[in-house]
């Protein structure tokens, strides 16, 4: 009887980390928010600070987005497995701003605009206000695919103001960031062009915000 009742218990156990992985791997597939990632928050808030909606953590190697279609985040697949950077782990938190757009008719990739946190690790999906100190200016196969670079509130990066102060502070940070996108795709794909200033980041998202307004209307 009680061999028996091990066994219940058991199998209670094994099947429920079975549903925890399948459901686990379902999150991981497919994302859906409280709201619409790409069209329920706005870009920036009153108090100066960007939102960032999280498609992929620091460290990691899986790449997913949010689609601008349904505002739904969802990972690459190949081969029907998740697509995975054949690189080291992403060197920052890397995720999108809502209510943006980089124009394929103005050179960009048609996606929204990405932004690149510095911080401690963020989960996926999280949406979080954080503070620009500037641009990674780069052409992905000789299309604009410019990213706002920012700090994470609360953290050791918080009181960084700009790109010079990030070099002064933390020296190799930006090094390793413009190293890590320069290859992470293979070698000649990606083209960077070193680091623009807080005034740039604002000029870049201000025209992300109107294009995908004209998108919109």
């Amino acid at each position: 009887m009680k061999n028996k009742a091990f066994l219940l218990i058991l199998v209670v156990i094994i099947l429920g980390s079975i549903n925890e992985c399948l459901a686990s791997h379902k999150n991981c597939s497919e994302l859906r928010g409280r709201k619409n990632f790409f069209t329920g928050y706005e870009a920036a808030n009153p108090d100066g600070t960007v939102n960032a909606v999280i498609e992929i953590s620091s460290g990691d190697n899986e790449k997913c987005e949010v689609k601008e279609a349904d505002g739904i985040m969802k990972c690459d697949r190949e081969n029907g497995k998740p697509r995975i950077v054949k690189y080291l782990g992403y060197p920052t938190n890397y995720g999108m701003v809502p209510k943006t757009i980089l124009p394929k008719e103005k050179g960009g990739d048609g996606d929204p605009l990405d932004i690149l946190v510095i911080g401690r690790q963020l989960k996926r999906g999280q949406v979080i206000k954080v503070k620009v100190i500037g641009t990674l200016k780069m052409k992905d196969r000789g299309e604009r695919d410019d990213k706002l670079i920012a700090v994470l509130p609360g953290t050791h990066f918080d009181g960084i103001k700009n790109i010079n102060e990030l070099n002064q502070k933390f020296p190799g940070v930006s090094s390793i960031i413009e190293v890590w996108f320069m290859n992470y795709k293979g070698s000649g794909k990606i083209q960077t062009e070193g680091f623009g200033s807080v005034e740039d980041a604002g000029s870049l998202l201000n025209n992300a915000r109107e294009d995908y307004n004209m998108i919109k209307r």
